[in-house]
């Protein structure tokens, strides 16, 4: 037998913003990674996941980009793996390895 639990979290105002702030991160780096990705296939290249996460720790340390420091790795490094994870299933879906219907490729959040 198994439970099931339903549980509503009401966060503090200062849980509010740090949510806020680690959400607006995860898609700046997922739109950025996106746009990066995009690029190089326009140009006929191909971005690795090393590549991508080793531009998001030099972007990191850009004075227009330092504020990504402020929230947890783990957040930013999962908006990649979101972004990964994404493509996988559209290719897949083109080239007829993945079952269900047809996706079309990510698009900017």
């Amino acid at each position: 037998m198994q439970l099931r639990y339903n549980f509503r979290l009401y966060p503090t105002v200062g849980q509010q913003q740090s949510l806020a702030q680690a959400f607006g991160c995860a898609r700046v780096v997922f739109n950025d990674a996106l746009a990066i990705r995009q690029q190089a296939f326009r140009e006929g290249r191909r971005v690795t996941d090393s590549e991508l996460s080793k531009l998001l720790t030099e972007s990191k340390k850009t004075p227009q980009r330092a504020w990504l420091g402020g929230v947890s790795a783990v957040v930013l490094q999962q908006a990649l793996a979101d972004l990964n994870t994404a493509y996988r299933n559209f290719f897949g879906s083109v080239t007829g390895t993945r079952k269900g219907a047809k996706i079309a490729a990510p698009r900017f959040r």
